[in-house]
């Protein structure tokens, strides 16, 4: 009641007793619960998310004793909200100048920032130098955390990598003076929205490194996760290329799938277009059905520009072809412009107008087929969680006593 439209699932699922209605009955798009400084230019959605989970971290932070947290989504929310040690990770340099140079006041718990990208095939001891490059907004420092049975027993279990030179202490000091400094305190990990192998990457830093305590994850972007057969996904963004490298090597692990026991089930493999699927959001599909709505030539658009793209360059089939806006209002042949240039081929590729209309004909059998798609795509997603779950109960061994949601 009240609410125009369906609510996305990822929102749904917080739902709890009624109050995260009662958290947006002032007002549809700020919630009540956060003060301006952490709803400005956020979405209602992200809103929420931020405040369950900011609340979910610094529960755990309490449970594992361990007031560090490093994140990239979150900061403002946890560091001046929740008063945690928060080190954020930005790939954007620029966004790091501007976080670091806001008008936010300064205090005991403000943040840190890292500029940088957080490489897939490092080891956790270089994710622990990466750490160590942060811009700090203040000179306190928070308290560190003590050893724990956690630590102790992993020292046993923690595989090197990339091999007895890769450690995380200032000028090569050995792991053992790393124990006791405070580049190596104990922290929390958490990703809200970690795209692609990024989600997998913190697993399994969670997984290895002796110095996470706990972590949460939020993943996205299913189809930018590595498989085997696809070791490098359409859209992917890559960090940059070390100078000594000619290539990036292969990675020795894969997003998918991380389980041993996933990995062990005949065709278990899924294909792009399955993950790719496996993010969309049934609800808001189901609506755009009901209405009709020309949201829906879209897809048609996307398939004809796809093929079009296969006859002059069939090696860049499925480009990532960032979204267009107000595709479904453009004629097909300034949508193909737009996208065509996107993906590094000439804008006036010449188009067949016979044939544009033939596919153009064929929308409703492109909406039919996705549609179809779409219902298989709770079962993909489920799949890939799953695997991520197996993964984490595989290595129990050396998570536990630590924290994992």
């Amino acid at each position: 009641q009240g609410y125009p439209s369906v609510w996305p699932l990822s929102l749904l699922a917080f739902l709890c007793h009624g109050s995260c209605v009662e958290e947006f009955c002032v007002n549809h798009s700020q919630s009540s619960l956060l003060g301006h400084i952490f709803r400005k230019h956020v979405k209602p959605k992200k809103q929420h998310e931020i405040r369950k989970l900011g609340v979910l971290v610094k529960d755990i932070c309490e449970q594992t004793e361990c007031s560090r947290v490093v994140d990239g989504h979150l900061t403002r929310f946890m560091s001046f909200g929740l008063g945690l040690s928060v080190t954020a990770i930005e790939a954007d340099h620029n966004l790091v100048s501007m976080k670091c140079s806001s008008q936010l006041p300064t205090s005991q718990s403000s943040p840190c920032h890292v500029a940088g990208w957080v490489n897939p095939n490092a080891s956790w001891e270089d994710f622990l130098k990466q750490l160590k490059t942060s811009n700090c907004g203040s000179e306190g420092s928070p308290k560190p955390s003590g050893p724990s049975k956690k630590r102790l027993k992993h020292q046993r279990h923690a595989p090197d990598i990339q091999g007895s030179e890769a450690c995380a202490c200032p000028d090569n000091t050995s792991p053992s003076q790393t124990e006791d400094s405070p580049q190596a305190e104990d922290f929390v990990l958490t990703g809200l929205h970690a795209c692609g192998d990024l989600s997998t990457t913190l697993l399994r830093h969670f997984v290895k490194c002796p110095h996470v305590r706990g972590i949460t994850s939020v993943a996205c972007c299913y189809m930018k996760i590595t498989t085997r057969e696809n070791p490098v996904p359409p859209g992917v963004v890559e960090g940059p290329i070390p100078p000594t490298s000619s290539h990036q090597p292969l990675p020795a692990e894969f997003g998918y799938p991380m389980s041993s026991w996933v990995r062990g089930l005949p065709g278990h493999p899924l294909s792009y277009k399955a993950r790719e699927g496996a993010c969309h959001a049934i609800e808001d599909y189901v609506r755009r059905l009901r209405e009709d709505s020309q949201l829906l030539r879209t897809h048609c658009y996307r398939a004809m520009l796809e093929a079009f793209i296969r006859n002059v360059r069939p090696d860049l089939r499925r480009a990532g072809i960032q979204t267009i806006k107000k595709a479904h209002l453009l004629p097909f042949a300034e949508y193909a412009r737009l996208g065509l240039v996107r993906v590094g081929l000439p804008a006036m590729l010449p188009l067949d107008a016979e044939r544009m209309e033939t596919m153009l004909d064929q929308q409703v059998r492109v909406v039919v087929y996705f549609s179809l798609s779409m219902l298989l795509a709770p079962v993909v997603e489920t799949l890939v969680l799953l695997d991520r779950m197996i993964y984490l109960q595989e290595n129990g061994d050396t998570v536990t006593p630590r924290h994992w949601f």
